[in-house]
């Protein structure tokens, strides 16, 4: 699934890929954990629709199923597009449990489609400080601290050093909204193979000079670890050499970007290594499930069971 067309579902409230659409009803097959039993090492984060026919359609009991397989944190990519009283909703469900927001996006006006941070013409800066005003309105409501920006389109008439500064000037305008509120928004480079070419933000590599030349702590970089496999591999030497600007990761196995343990990428080594570095930190499970029904969910918490066993 491309991952524009992934965030507008999520924009829509939509389960994500892998999962059944229809509200299937709660069956809760196999053993539940306790609140007190063998919480994950790291904050993995499920979204809306991972755990629908195990725990049935509504989100919060979802989360409350997640919560007792040991999961620690929620992502909802279209936390903001929910009206006002379901934002609440799940953040007092969070709350209870004690479980982190991961991120939701903060640009959807800016961020596909447009060469918006590359030209940084006046109406595309006028809509992504639009869009931060309101992330910042929502992040309050769900107690979240991170916001995915996706920069948008290369512009091929214009040599990218103009482009890469006519971004940080946005990410500047961008980091004067956020830093007042201790919020972050963590930009996210895209793989150009399979899923998004011709966006100006692809490699780590990249990201880590936009958050240089910003110098803010609003500032830092998603790694989602399944687009960076594609894009150059390399993973642990990459996380290493751009550690201090990563706030966020993703996951995703490839090819298929499935749950760990369906593609080439060995896991285990790589969430020992960000466990071992002291991330704490959420971890968002943006990807599908091989899998149909209860027992693909089933397989799905048993997946990153095999991945933390470091």
């Amino acid at each position: 699934m491309k991952r524009r067309d992934f965030l507008a579902a999520a924009a829509a409230a939509a389960p994500l890929a892998g999962a059944s659409l229809a509200a299937a009803p709660a069956i809760h097959a196999g053993p539940r954990l306790t609140s007190a039993d063998a919480p994950f090492k790291l904050a993995y984060a499920p979204h809306g629709g991972m755990f629908q026919n195990l725990a049935g359609g509504d989100v919060v009991d979802q989360i409350a199923f997640a919560h007792d397989q040991g999961f620690r944190a929620w992502e909802d990519n279209g936390m903001a597009g929910r009206d006002v009283a379901e934002q609440e909703r799940i953040a007092r469900a969070l709350a209870d449990r004690g479980m982190q927001m991961g991120v939701f996006v903060a640009n959807f006006g800016t961020a596909f489609g447009k060469r918006s941070f590359s030209t940084a013409s006046p109406e595309h800066v006028e809509s992504f400080l639009a869009d931060l005003q309101v992330s910042v309105e929502c992040a309050a409501r769900v107690n979240a601290t991170w916001m995915t920006i996706v920069l948008g389109d290369l512009e091929p008439r214009l040599e990218r050093d103009f482009q890469h500064a006519n971004a940080i000037e946005m990410l500047k305008r961008g980091a004067e909204i956020f830093e007042p509120h201790g919020l972050v928004m963590v930009m996210e480079p895209l793989n150009p193979w399979s899923d998004h070419p011709g966006m100006l933000l692809s490699k780590i590599s990249q990201a880590y000079m936009l958050c240089k030349a910003v110098g803010s702590p609003a500032v830092k970089t998603l790694f989602d670890i399944y687009h960076q496999q594609i894009t150059e591999g390399n993973l642990i030497p990459n996380i290493r050499k751009a550690w201090d600007e990563i706030a966020y990761f993703q996951i995703g196995d490839n090819p298929g970007r499935n749950e760990p343990g369906t593609g080439e990428i060995n896991y285990r080594i790589v969430f020992k290594e960000i466990h071992a570095r002291g991330y704490t930190g959420v971890l968002g499970m943006e990807h599908g499930i091989s899998r149909g029904g209860a027992e693909g969910e089933q397989a799905l918490i048993q997946a990153y069971r095999h991945a933390d066993d470091f």
